[in-house]
């Protein structure tokens, strides 16, 4: 009798089959579609130790300004060192970064912007123009000893640097020279003193304090003092000459 069962219920499967075009190596129940999952590896689950999840480019730009410094030109960062210090993978550095030419450039950008910004807010500060002088110079030289190395960027890489850092330094000075001439119109005008050739004069302060700073960034930091007094002295030398030639003191040659 068991046999007779078995029998009938194989040829009523088997006819199920021949009239119904399902795969029939699996259960007839189970469409042939259905595959399980592939399981998740390791790599899919986490990351790999020591890096993060997720950067922004400003992450790898404050990662990068901490491997420069008085002594360091940017020229001299490699990808792997930046994105190590960054804790990322290098291949992570190019969803921000063309290249590390294109991080530097970056870099120089940012300390231009921020020094203007520093040095540009102690000159508004400042009530009269030799406060203004003073101010300006102090801060400046203060940015000397500051964490961030913002100026040692812009006084390193104006001299080392590549073309393209040296022609990116030259834009930021540029910058600072349209600010200055900005404010020295300003202070000319309120203190009724005159000023030849504001755009001239911008440029020898500016040129002048960056070559003094590109001097004192190797000497050491007991010298700043006597630095920054000689520097005060020579910037109003400059603007006590303007105000002369605006007076029509002097006849140009």
């Amino acid at each position: 009798m068991r046999t007779i069962i078995r029998s009938s219920a194989h040829l009523s499967i088997q006819l199920y089959i021949n009239s119904n075009p399902v795969s029939w190596r699996l259960p007839f129940w189970i469409p042939a579609a259905v595959t399980p999952p592939r399981p998740q590896s390791a790599s899919d689950t986490r990351v790999a130790a020591g890096r993060k999840p997720a950067i922004s480019r400003d992450d790898i730009i404050a990662a990068a300004l901490k491997l420069v410094g008085p002594h360091r030109s940017v020229s001299t960062l490699s990808l792997r060192e930046v994105a190590r210090e960054a804790g990322i993978a290098p291949n992570s550095f190019y969803r921000h970064f063309h290249d590390i030419d294109e991080l530097a450039i970056a870099l120089i950008d940012l300390a231009g912007r921020s020094l203007r910004q520093i040095i540009g807010s102690a000159r508004q500060r400042a009530t009269t123009g030799r406060s203004v002088v003073r101010s300006s110079v102090e801060t400046f030289m203060e940015q000397l000893s500051a964490d961030e190395n913002l100026l040692h960027i812009l006084l390193r890489e104006g001299t080392v640097g590549s073309d393209g850092f040296k022609q990116a330094v030259e834009r930021e000075l540029q910058f600072f020279e349209d600010e200055l001439r900005v404010d020295l119109i300003r202070l000319a005008e309120a203190n009724r003193t005159g000023l030849y050739e504001p755009a001239l004069t911008a440029k020898a302060i500016t040129r002048l304090v960056f070559a003094i700073g590109a001097t004192a960034m190797d000497l050491p930091h007991e010298q700043h003092p006597q630095i920054t007094q000689q520097l005060v002295r020579m910037v109003r030398m400059i603007i006590v000459g303007t105000q002369t030639m605006a007076k029509g003191g002097i006849i140009d040659a």
